[in-house]
Formats: C-alpha cells, structure tokens, sequence
C-alpha cells in the first residue's frame, strides 16, 4: 500500500475531549464534567430546531434537499445579502474548506496562515498539494502582523487565510488592514469569521466591495449546532457558482437542513445566546485576569487564550490537572505559533463559570 507522501508526513488534527472520554479516563460523572474546551454553545440549542427535528424523524429515509433555497434566503436575510451570495456546506466550515482547495488548489501552490491560527485551514489543504506559508498573529497586540502577511505574497499565492475573530487567540483584525491585503493580491481571501456573532463587527461589506474575498461562517457555535455539522460562505455570485461544482450536492442531512433553517428563524434564541455569550466571555476574562500567575488575552469570541508560563506548568500538565477536577480545557500545543504555555478557555454557563474559577482557585494556590 502506498499513500501519497504528503498524507505520511501530514500532523493529524487534534480535536477537544468530550466529556464520555473523560468520565472514563478520571472515573467522574460525566454530568458533573465542565466542558471549557471545545468553544460550543453551553445552553443547547434552539427548541424550535429540536422540536423541528423530532418531527422530521419520520422522513431520513428519503435524501435530503439539495438546493436548499429557503435556508439560502434565510442566511441571506440574516446577512443582508442575496441568495447568490450563499452557499451551505456540512460538516460546519470544514467542507467549504475542502471545496476551495478543489477550486483553487494546484500541485506546489502556496497558501498563507498567520500563526497561531485555525490549524484545519492546513489540514485540509496540504492534501491538495498546497504549500503552507506562514505569516504571524501578533500576541502581544492580538492581531494580525499585517507586513508579514504581505511580504509572505508570492506569484504562487492562491488563497490567504484570516481568521477573525482568531481562533485560539480570540483578537480581530480591523477592516483596514484586511482591505490592505486584499488590495495587495488577486488571491482569494478568505475571511474565517466563525465568531462573529460575539465581536459584533463583520466584513460582509468586503464581498460588494472586491471580487477576492470570501467569509466563511458556521452554525456550530453561536447557533449551537456543533453536533450537526452546517457552515456557509459568502462572497460575489460568480466565485459560488464555481464552488458549487465541486462540493458534494447531499452534503447536508434532512435533520441538519432543518434544524438551521429553524435556527435562523429563531431570532430571540439567536439574540439570547449572542447576549449570554458575550456576559459569560466577560465574566471569565475579569475573574481569570485576578490571577497573576495567568497571561489572559482580551478576546472578542467566546473563548479565551491563556498564557500559563509563570504557573511553572506546561499546558499538557496545567491541563491535565483540571481534568482530575473535572474541568475540560484546550492545552493549545498543537496550534502551530504557539509554545506549551497556553491553554484555552470556551465560555460556560454562569453556573459553570463560577464553579471552574473556584476550582482553579483552590488548584493555583495549593501549588503556590
């Protein structure tokens, strides 16, 4: 059997630990586990989509719709868009990753990542014979190195990838200086914005305005759909229609249609989590900044990233020792750009919130 080289070589993705592997592994409840680590919605989903979905229990037999015009023209509402602006993919944003790199992608071009960034843009990929350059994510000042990003632009560039919200830190990029990196390039720029629910600024404007830009959106997270896999895109009609011929036309379930179709027609539940989202981030940033052994990053997500070095534990460790308490966390060693000293933090219920910043009170002062 012989793989192609790159599949060998290539770093698998290292996904969060759900709340089963840790019961089993630290003999806990798996109800009393606090789940910190996979930046989801802690307070479930829309009823209006559950209820939806019981009801279409009856047909999965049947394939799903493939043009999926009515939750086009929701999405579309929702972003003051039209519905040629639109295309849904399943498995939330990572099949609309997959499907730029079969529009885009051949053998030995480059395609630029600021680091520490969202490490599936790599994954997905590298398989396509892409070539990552890395530019840089700016710690200090949480966003983006835009020269780096510039100066890493070579005639081989096809895509560029900016994430913002970014995934771990949490920082975003202002307009400007995307628009900077857009003028610099006929590449596509692709804009991740995932979280964009909880920074309260967008880039939608971007796509009337330049025919390179794409924004990439999911319903995993402020719509709290993570366990039915539904992302879009958005960006200039022509650029759609061509995506649409390479991505998988029953990509969606019958279950996962419908359930975001309800989603989005649910605006006091869409309100409600952006709200509660956004009290729990800043609950957790001023509760965490207490401790002065901690490096916390102001975060416009619904996460947050944390330096952990003066603690005098590595995240593995750091990590480690909260699941014992019963406290999922990210160790961030695998996110390319960052040493094994940072650890992120998703928002949890206020409940959930409370009882993790007493845990880790009780955790750093007994190792004081």
């Amino acid at each position: 059997m012989k793989l192609k080289k790159v599949i060998g070589e290539l770093d698998p993705y290292v996904p969060g630990r759900s709340q089963d592997e840790i019961a089993n592994e630290f003999g806990l409840k798996k109800e009393e586990i606090i789940k910190l680590g996979s930046n989801e919605n802690p307070w479930g989903s829309s009823k209006k989509s559950i209820e939806a979905i019981s009801n279409e229990l009856q047909y999965i037999n049947r394939y799903p719709e493939t043009n999926l015009n009515d939750l086009k023209e929701e999405i579309a509402r929702y972003t003051n868009l039209k519905v040629e602006n639109v295309i849904i993919g399943g498995d939330g944003a990572d099949e609309i990753i997959d499907s730029l790199a079969k529009t885009f992608i051949e053998e030995g071009d480059e395609f630029i990542v600021p680091l520490p960034s969202y490490t599936y843009y790599e994954y997905t990929f590298k398989p396509y014979g892409a070539v990552p350059v890395y530019g840089k994510w700016d710690l200090e000042k949480n966003t983006v190195d835009v020269d780096s990003v510039l100066e890493a632009i070579s005639n081989k560039t096809k895509v560029i990838f900016l994430c913002s919200p970014n995934n771990p830190t949490g920082g975003i990029i202002n307009k400007k200086d995307i628009e900077t990196i857009v003028n610099a390039t006929d590449a596509l720029v692709v804009i991740d914005e995932a979280y964009v629910e909880f920074s309260v600024e967008n880039n939608v404007d971007l796509i009337i305005k330049y025919d390179n830009v794409l924004i990439m959106r999911t319903m995993s997270k402020v719509m709290g759909l993570a366990g039915l896999r539904i992302g879009y895109a958005l960006s200039n009609k022509k650029l759609i229609e061509y995506i649409h011929r390479v991505k998988p036309a029953f990509s969606l379930t019958r279950l996962s249609y419908i359930a975001a179709l309800e989603t989005f027609r649910d605006k006091l539940y869409i309100n409600e989590s952006i709200s509660n989202g956004i009290t729990s981030r800043n609950f957790l940033y001023f509760e965490l900044s207490k401790f002065s052994d901690l490096n916390v990053l102001d975060s416009k997500a619904n996460y947050i990233l944390i330096g952990i070095r003066d603690t005098g534990m590595n995240a593995a460790k750091f990590s480690k020792e909260l699941l014992k308490r019963g406290v999922i966390v990210r160790d961030c060693t695998s996110f390319k750009g960052l040493d094994e000293y940072w650890i992120r933090i998703s928002i949890g219920t206020m409940e959930e919130n409370e009882k993790f910043i007493g845990i880790l009170h009780d955790f750093l002062d007994n190792i004081s």
